[in-house]
């Protein structure tokens, strides 16, 4: 669950992080060559986090199993022992 609630936040936030340097750069919002540059850097910033999201998901996803790996398998065995 945790590594499930990072990537929704944190896939959300680069989203939005990457769709305001679209914004930005396409001049909808904001207006010169600083918010030019700056929405193209936040743009690359959005990707950035859009592209390292499920690595990362997939990394606290693994050390989330290894972590309850051993309860889970005991609770199976006494779950089998009992029927």
């Amino acid at each position: 669950m945790p590594a499930n609630i990072f990537a929704y936040t944190f896939g959300i936030i680069g989203a939005l992080i990457l769709g305001t340097g679209m914004c930005l750069s396409m001049k909808v919002i904001g207006s010169g060559t600083q918010m030019f540059v700056l929405g193209i850097t936040l743009g690359i910033v959005g990707i950035l986090m859009v592209s390292i999201n499920y690595a990362v998901y997939k990394k606290l996803l693994a050390n989330g199993k290894q972590k309850y790996a051993f309860e889970i398998m005991e609770l199976a065995k006494e779950i089998a022992g009992e029927e």
